[in-house]
């Protein structure tokens, strides 16, 4: 297949969850994953490599695992916005995206908030907008299983609307430029804004005007169809699980269409699917690391723990390297305290266990075995630092993709290994920018202006 787009230019960010398997906190080198001076290292080293965005996973309750808070990987992280506001002060250039929920927040509240870390950032923020269906979450705001799954887009559309609106309400020219005039705001240059939909309603009027990129960037998981529209009405950055080629190709097909509903050009939207990565000075080097990774992120006890979310009790006194629990299931469907189940596999679990079954016996897996096989979190892509340009240099010359957001494994070793060894494999293509071109976040993507009318 021949590359149309010779010199397209790839976009990274880096996605620090900040809990569960991914981070391997067990490796002496590993820095505190709560540690300031981490997460300032951390965005040094990704801007010094040009980065797009460091980009913040957000959790709203402690993990557990049946009512336990799950210990086995990191369970809890500070709040994002806090974190990000700290990296403002300490880098220049890096974007600084939050993830933050909107079925638990308040529209104008969060909107606020987000407006502060752009403006004190100079238009460096980034919000990833993300929803939650399950009452365990819910609990912590006495709303339980507030919306249904597909409900809590509508309300996703109607909160993300509101924002944008609070966001323009400032004219540009709203705050007097010197003490010179009669006032420090121009009258009638800040419009209140009101929403009564149903599911968002507020009367506010914005605190801050606008940065110097317009608003926050808007970043969206889109992978289901709810969350694909969400992406196509209102996203400026989509972030999926879509990292194989030919699956790459169909999610951008199919989510640039959809833009066209929306009066919106393929232009004003960037794919960025989520990705692990190992490097290796061979190939056969890259692999041996690869299944270091896999057996650090799900080892025994992990696997365990794993299964007991399906099978719903204990089964500390199984054997990981032993065959699969010889005991039914508990009655009711998976629990979501771990944060780690996805929609489509929170039903019909009795169906997963039998298949896994089936496989185990066919292969003769344990439950260690099983697990590292079916669980997610597999690397994505393994190689030299060589082979992987080559590998991402098609990706977005055909675009397929616009760039990925990478999650590392170990710190601060995975990032390191991008920004000194693949970095420059990349520059030498001709894929990735050897110089920052602007200063907001919205530079770094190549994204269209916003507009401010207040």
């Amino acid at each position: 297949m021949t590359d149309p787009h010779p010199l397209p230019s790839l976009h990274l960010g880096v996605f620090f969850t900040g809990v569960g398997s991914q981070l391997i906190w067990t490796d002496p080198d590993a820095p505190s994953h709560t540690a300031v001076e981490t997460f300032i290292d951390i965005a040094r080293t990704l801007e010094r490599g040009l980065f797009d965005a460091f980009f913040l996973g957000e959790g709203l309750r402690v993990r557990e695992n049946r009512g336990r808070i799950f210990d086995l990987d990191i369970a809890g992280r500070p709040d994002a916005i806090t974190q990000l506001s700290v990296l403002a002060a300490v880098t220049e250039r890096i974007g600084l995206v939050a993830t933050q929920n909107t079925t638990y927040n308040y529209p104008a509240d969060l909107a606020r908030r987000l407006a502060g870390l752009d403006l004190l950032s100079e238009g460096r923020a980034g919000w990833n907008i993300v929803t939650t269906d399950n009452a365990w979450t819910g609990a912590n705001f006495r709303h339980g299983g507030w919306l249904e799954h597909e409900r809590r887009y509508e309300r996703a559309g109607q909160f993300v609307e509101a924002a944008k609106e609070l966001w323009s309400s400032w004219a540009p020219d709203a705050v007097a430029p010197d003490g010179r005039a009669a006032a420090w705001a121009r009258p009638g240059a800040i419009t209140p804004v009101e929403r009564d939909t149903g599911l968002v309603r507020l009367r506010a009027t914005a605190t801050v005007p606008a940065s110097r990129q317009g608003r926050p960037v808007l970043f969206q998981a889109g992978d289901s169809d709810g969350g694909r529209e969400l992406a196509a009405r209102h996203a400026d950055v989509v972030f999926s699980a879509n990292t194989e080629y030919g699956k790459a190709v169909a999610y951008a097909a199919d989510l640039r269409a959809r833009l066209a509903r929306y009066g919106r050009t393929e232009d004003s939207l960037r794919i960025l699917p989520g990705a692990s990565l190992v490097l290796g000075d061979t190939q056969a080097d890259a692999e041996e690391k690869a299944r270091w990774v896999r057996g650090e992120q799900i080892n025994g006890p992990r696997a365990i723990a794993y299964l007991e979310q399906y099978w719903g009790t204990d089964l500390s006194a199984y054997d990981p390297d032993g065959p699969l629990p010889d005991i039914e299931p508990a009655e009711g469907e998976l629990d979501p305290s771990r944060g780690t189940i996805s929609i489509e596999l929170r039903s019909g679990k009795l169906a997963h266990i039998r298949k896994w079954r089936a496989l185990a016996a066919e292969r003769g897996l344990s439950i260690l075995e099983l697990v590292r096989e079916v669980s997610p979190g597999h690397p994505t892509f393994v190689g030299t630092p060589s082979s992987v340009a080559d590998e991402w240099a098609h990706y977005v010359r055909t675009r397929a993709v616009d760039g990925f957001n990478l999650l590392p494994h170990l710190l601060p070793a995975s990032i390191t290994d991008i920004v000194d060894k693949l970095v420059p494999e990349l520059q030498e293509r001709g894929v990735y920018r050897t110089e920052y071109r602007g200063t907001t976040l919205r530079d770094h993507l190549d994204l269209p202006a916003v507009a401010v009318t207040g």
